[in-house]
């Protein structure tokens, strides 16, 4: 067999086979280098692609907020069903809504000086679920305002249905967040809270507000500001249970019929103290109506009678 194959006459007749293999071979050796040549090149793409997206990102991710800005599409659908069901609107308003107050999120964060506290979708939900439960007047209170955002963010969202709100604003102002019970980090915004931060916010929409420096259970501050009826009412002062029980307590009185009562971090399992207050206060003598909940803030709504 040997001297078969190493015969000319073995060589000859074993020659296009041997060629054959020989440009087989050939061939995935180049489909390797190709594959290899395109690995290349789709890493580098993928490369340049991460270095453009990079301040893209800076728009939505938590660098000096704290939160990430980008919500997933389930946690949308779920916001819009939710607004949908508290508030009665149309699927395709409610979806205008939400559109709207999270490219204002953006844009009011990207402008303003600090940042809103909460997460998008609560944020978010806040600013569609106002408008578009169509308070009795325009008188708003906010009770714990931080650097004073979501009440420009709120009055801009009104501002879109033809409202002029009057802004109310309580709260201590005291250069950081103050959460009784709670240890609160450094802010993630690196801006103190102030006065002054509230009216730099609030002129980025063209409004002003009566600002009340102090605490919502201050005998002196609910004296001052208890001159109204109020159609819109902000919970999002102290959220221990008695800090909250206080602030339904008063706005039973300073809410105007119809008006709406909003308790941010509702359900939320950080802040325990919100929903317990909110469930012995709804089991007495009370004006409100739970209307339901979008993204960890309840909605009450305050009866005639």
């Amino acid at each position: 067999m040997r001297a078969l194959i190493t015969s000319k006459a073995g060589r000859r007749a074993l020659r296009p086979i041997a060629q054959l293999i020989d440009q087989r071979v050939e061939r995935q050796v180049k489909r390797i280098i190709d594959q290899s040549a395109r690995a290349d090149v789709t890493q580098q793409e993928l490369k340049q692609l991460r270095n453009r997206q990079r301040p893209l990102e800076l728009f939505f991710d938590g660098t000096g907020r704290g939160a990430s800005r980008l919500p997933s599409a389930p946690h949308l659908h779920r916001t819009i069903t939710e607004l949908t069901e508290v508030t009665g609107a149309e699927r395709a308003a409610a979806e205008r809504t939400v559109a709207q107050a999270f490219r204002l999120l953006i844009a009011l964060e990207a402008l303003g000086v600090g940042r809103i506290a909460g997460g998008t979708m609560n944020i978010v939900g806040k600013l569609s679920a106002v408008p578009l439960l169509d308070p009795p007047n325009d008188d708003f209170l906010e009770i714990g305002t931080l650097y004073g955002m979501f009440s420009a963010g709120l009055s801009r969202m009104m501002q879109r249905t033809g409202r002029t709100p009057e802004l109310t604003i309580v709260d201590p102002l005291a250069g950081s967040q103050l959460q009784p019970g709670a240890t609160m980090a450094a802010d993630a915004s690196g801006t103190p809270v102030t006065e002054h931060a509230v009216r730099t916010n609030l002129r980025l929409v063209g409004a002003d507000a009566r600002i009340r420096q102090g605490f919502s259970q201050d005998a002196d501050v609910r004296a001052e500001v208890s001159d109204r009826a109020y159609g819109v009412i902000v919970v999002d002062g102290d959220h221990s249970a008695e800090g909250v029980a206080a602030d339904l307590e008063w706005a039973e009185r300073i809410a105007a019929p119809g008006g709406i009562v909003v308790l941010d971090d509702f359900g939320h399992p950080k802040w325990a103290g919100i929903k317990e207050a909110f469930e012995k206060h709804m089991a007495g003598e009370t004006r409100f109506e739970f209307l339901g909940q979008v993204a960890h803030s309840g909605y009450l709504k305050a009866r005639s009678n």
